[in-house]
């Protein structure tokens, strides 16, 4: 049973009977936006990019995302750039896998995050989500949709951290403006 996280919201990474999940997948979807124009309607290819930044008591210590797909230990891993979108609702456009027992211990949170490499903004996308499934099984544990588009061109989309032995996943959905994660990495701040 998938979980709708709204903004802010936590919910601890457990097994639904018990126990401490091994490996999940951040999964992104979204769909460009109809435009009305002069001969009816028509959409524009969207380039969003997913990106998680490895964090060890605030301070980034590996990234991943379309230029780095696997991080320096090989816990996390990016399956490749999407540069149109398309899925929506369904299926996920670009993911990234993340072995929880292989992060390494003084990696403490991974931030996940979208932006538009081609600088579009988000009110030119429609039907976008972040959702987490437990890759051992493809359950979908939880699942995070982007309401209504902005002027913005990026979102701090959510974040695993550790608590306790265990593992928590907090929906952030935090505008931001950048092409890249490092152009994120002033509004990533402030959710560590």
């Amino acid at each position: 049973m998938s979980v709708n996280l709204s903004k802010g919201q936590a919910i601890s990474l457990e097994k639904q009977g018990g126990g401490a999940l091994s490996a999940v997948r951040m999964g992104l979807g979204w769909q460009a936006a109809k435009r009305r124009g002069l001969f009816g309607s028509r959409t524009r290819e969207i380039d969003l990019d997913a990106s998680a930044v490895l964090f060890a008591e605030k301070q980034p210590v590996d990234v991943v995302f379309f230029r780095h797909l696997v991080s320096d230990d090989g816990s996390v891993r990016h399956t490749g750039d999407n540069l149109v979108g398309g899925a929506g609702q369904g299926g996920d456009d670009e993911a990234i896998l993340v072995d929880l027992q292989r992060v390494p211990v003084h990696v403490d949170q991974i931030v996940f995050t979208v932006n538009s490499f081609t600088g579009q903004t988000f009110q030119e996308v429609q039907n976008a989500f972040c959702r987490l499934v437990d890759e051992t099984n493809g359950q979908e544990l939880a699942r995070y949709t982007l309401d209504g588009g902005g002027q913005y061109t990026a979102q701090i989309m959510a974040k695993v951290h550790r608590s306790g032995a265990g593992w928590q996943m907090t929906a952030l959905g935090n505008p931001a403006n950048g092409r890249t994660f490092q152009d994120l990495m002033p509004a990533i701040l402030p959710h560590l």
